[in-house]
């Protein structure tokens, strides 16, 4: 860009370069994704009634229940459930957990301590009100190893012992400096736990890991899987909603958590959403390796310019989310204004940290979204603890997640000397 002093300018041009071969292999897996939604699209015959949608009841809604189907087929499941009356990633997971827990049911988190928002859900942090440890589930967790990699072994024990009801893998770090877990790691993860603990049901949180690869952890035996639709999923359309795929009895068990005994999935209208949700997955694939492509150009830059950043640029991704860490408050913040400063909308909007529903730390979010929270939108946020990291996820286009991270190292880098 023009407005960019030259050596800025320099730096962006050899970034171009050195990470070109990166940006091919995800075009790679958009084909091959977008290859996989259309299928789906094809062989459930899609039809321009189906994107109408539903009042009231909802009853005989045949674009959400088609909606349903399309998802099965692509995540390689029995059965899914796609619905607006999820009102976020954690609602979502939290439906499913309590739709096949109960009182006395253990529930085993393989990937270490889950995120801030599930930790309230479970009710090992926040006053415990509605909590699954209210209604007399157990907790157990696997500590990772120093490198974040799951401790296998104390795993083996564990699970030998408890033979717990639910085992749960995290599939993206959450608000933890680890690696996020690839699907090539995640499978050896699926093949212990089926080894030693045959009964458990095999649950993945897959938020911001949706078309991030060219498969899924349900083709390797996830008996459940869950995410939102305000993430890949959505493609950056839809505007609420969760989604959750597995076996048959396993939907149909969350199903009943979501509404009513007796009313399970026959119920809840789908309003306007449903243009939204087809569109939206249809385009995911694409919008998705933009985001991941823009994740790859800031790990390049950032680290260009000192930052200590992860994953590296020339790592292999599984989701969406580019974490930088700075190790200073201060300088947490003033990244955070900057790419507020770079959003579409409230641009002029100065964020400061905050209380959060559902966060124990204070929270600071550059999130200048069309959709409210939207995290495949680009957005950057993390809690004020240390090491002091700034979570970055999303972006609808290349181009603009390339811009706003450029324009916040000018200004944070060349500007202010």
């Amino acid at each position: 860009m023009n407005n960019w002093p030259k050596k800025l300018q320099e730096i962006v041009s050899d970034i171009d370069k050195k990470i070109e071969p990166q940006l091919a292999k995800i075009e790679q897996n958009i084909l091959y994704n977008q290859n996989k939604v259309l299928q789906a699209f094809k062989d459930k015959a899609v039809a321009e009634s189906d994107l109408i949608g539903s009042t009231g009841y909802g009853s005989d809604d045949s674009g959400r229940d088609k909606l349903d189907r399309i998802y099965a087929q692509i995540f390689h499941t029995e059965d899914a459930l796609v619905r607006s009356q999820f009102v976020s990633g954690t609602h979502t997971l939290a439906t499913a957990m309590a739709g096949n827990l109960l009182p006395g049911d253990e529930l085993t988190y393989l990937t270490g301590m889950p995120y801030d928002t599930l930790q309230q859900v479970i009710g090992i942090a926040g006053n415990g009100r509605g909590s699954l440890k209210a209604y007399g589930v157990k907790f157990s967790h696997v500590d990772l190893l120093p490198d974040g990699s799951v401790d296998f072994a104390s795993a083996r024990k564990l699970l030998a012992d408890h033979q717990p009801k639910m085992v749960v893998i995290q599939r993206s770090r959450g608000y933890n400096t680890r690696p996020s877990f690839t699907v090539s790691k995640i499978k050896p993860m699926i093949a212990m736990i089926r080894e030693v603990s045959p009964k458990s049901i095999i649950f993945v949180d897959n938020c911001y890991g949706e078309f991030s690869e060219k498969h899924e952890p349900t083709e390797y035996g996830a008996d459940l899987m869950a995410g939102s639709l305000i993430k890949n999923a959505g493609g950056g359309l839809a505007k609420i909603g969760g989604y959750v795929v597995g076996k048959h009895e396993l939907i149909e068990n969350t199903a009943v958590r979501l509404t009513a005994g007796g009313i399970g999935r026959e119920e809840g209208a789908s309003l306007n959403n449903n243009l939204d949700y087809f569109e939206g997955l249809f385009i995911s694939p694409s919008v998705t390796g933009n985001a991941i492509k823009g994740a790859i150009y800031a790990s390049a830059l950032l680290e260009k310019m000192g930052l200590e950043v992860s994953p590296k640029w020339n790592e292999d991704r599984t989701d969406l989310i580019q974490t930088v860490i700075f190790h200073n408050k201060d300088k947490m913040i003033r990244f955070a204004k900057a790419l507020q400063e770079n959003s579409p909308i409230n641009s002029f909007v100065d964020p400061i940290p905050s209380n959060d529903t559902g966060y124990e730390d204070q929270v600071i979010m550059a999130d200048g979204s069309f959709v409210e929270g939207a995290s495949i939108e680009f957005s950057g946020d993390g809690p004020i603890r240390p090491p002091y990291a700034l979570y970055m996820q999303g972006g609808l286009t290349y181009a603009h997640v390339k811009i706003a991270i450029t324009n916040a190292v000018n200004e944070l880098f060349f500007q202010s000397k």
